[in-house]
């Protein structure tokens, strides 16, 4: 039986890529995620990795594609500023097509904001932050026992995809403590990674790279880029409903906001209003069937999110016209609360409709 341990969200997920192989750390400091690089810098000797504290967030997210291409299992993490400061590299190595897990653990912008948790990195997570059309996989959990699972599996998906994967977290994910079970790590049977540059060894030299400048080179690597991101959609869907059966409204949320709301839902439900809840776990692909489904003339959905409205677009697009879609959010790192979510629930015309 997996045994309950009790440790911050940050540790958390750092000793979760430990237990799924992360060989290769390199990162920089930045409020609120420090505690990955330093727990990363006393646990990667214990089994033979490397930690490296670069000079910048540049270096550090240039050191990850360099180690990935060797084959090493490489993680990389920061928040908000630093990780706008990586999307350049980001976008080389979803052309290069090479495996890296990238945490953003999101706080208070734009700008240098501020260290409180925000939500306000949506669209560069799944709108492809740096240049060109690529897409990363993005989970976004909600708890510590999802941090561990999903860091976990963030390995196994970076590697299988051959793309880069987000952990998008925030500020109050990665300062939290709670019990979570430590449940083992089971590596799939993968493709054995025979494009990595570990030497010629006898054999042609493999070659890592991201620029095409032959006539319609670059234009038949996007075409291989975007059937794999056509698969991830087919595949690698994952959301959460409770009572959307029989629910006027639904509540969509994501992250700690939904964690938040869904207090409030519960309330509500108790008190008899007809109210469902919908979390989307996966940012990109996101779950734009399954809600398409849930909606309906005579059902409204109200997205929460802590920023002024960047995931209610893609809620938006999903019921395409078939339910209105209201929103509420905090800005700036404010963080709601669920007696407030309950306040703004009740007084809405959503509920009172």
């Amino acid at each position: 039986m997996a045994k309950k341990l009790f440790m911050r969200g940050n540790e958390v997920i750092a000793e979760a890529a430990i237990n799924a192989g992360c060989r290769f750390y390199a990162g920089y400091p930045i409020t609120p995620q420090n505690e990955i690089p330093e727990y990363m810098s006393w646990r990667m000797p214990d089994v033979g990795g490397t930690f490296i504290q670069a000079e910048s967030e540049l270096a550090a997210i240039n050191m990850v594609y360099g180690a990935s291409a060797a084959g090493a299992r490489a993680m990389t993490s920061s928040s908000s500023p630093g990780i706008s400061l990586k999307q350049e590299t980001i976008s080389y190595l979803a052309g290069a097509e090479l495996p890296a897990v990238i945490v953003n653990m999101q706080r208070g912008g734009p700008g240098l904001g501020n260290i409180s948790g925000s939500q306000a990195d949506y669209f560069q997570a799944v709108k492809g932050g740096g240049h060109g059309d690529y897409k990363l996989l993005v989970y976004a959990p909600y708890n510590l026992q999802e941090l561990w699972d999903f860091t976990m599996l963030a390995f196994d998906k970076t590697d299988e995809y051959r793309n880069p994967v987000m952990i998008l977290g925030d500020g109050i994910l990665g300062q939290m403590m709670e019990p979570f079970y430590e449940t083992p790590y089971v590596k799939p049977v993968l493709p054995e990674k025979t494009w990595a540059l570990t030497g010629c060894k006898g054999r042609a030299p493999n070659v890592i790279k991201s620029l095409y400048m032959g006539e319609g080179e670059l234009e038949y690597r996007n075409g291989i880029l975007q059937k794999k991101y056509k698969k991830m959609k087919d595949h690698e869907v994952r959301f959460e409903a409770i009572g959307v059966e029989d629910a006027e409204t639904v509540v969509v949320a994501f992250g700690i906001a939904a964690r938040i709301a869904l207090s409030a839902v519960k309330r509500l439900r108790n008190e008899g209003v007809k109210i469902g809840f919908f979390r989307p776990i996966t940012l990109f692909p996101f779950p734009e069937k399954e809600l398409a489904a849930l909606a309906k003339p005579d059902r409204r959905f109200i997205t929460i999110e802590l920023n002024a409205g960047q995931m209610v677009e893609d809620v938006r697009l999903s019921v395409n016209g078939k339910s209105e879609v209201l929103f509420y959010g905090r800005t700036g790192g404010a963080i709601m609360t669920p007696e407030e979510i309950y306040e703004e629930l009740s007084g809405s015309p959503v509920i009172k409709s």
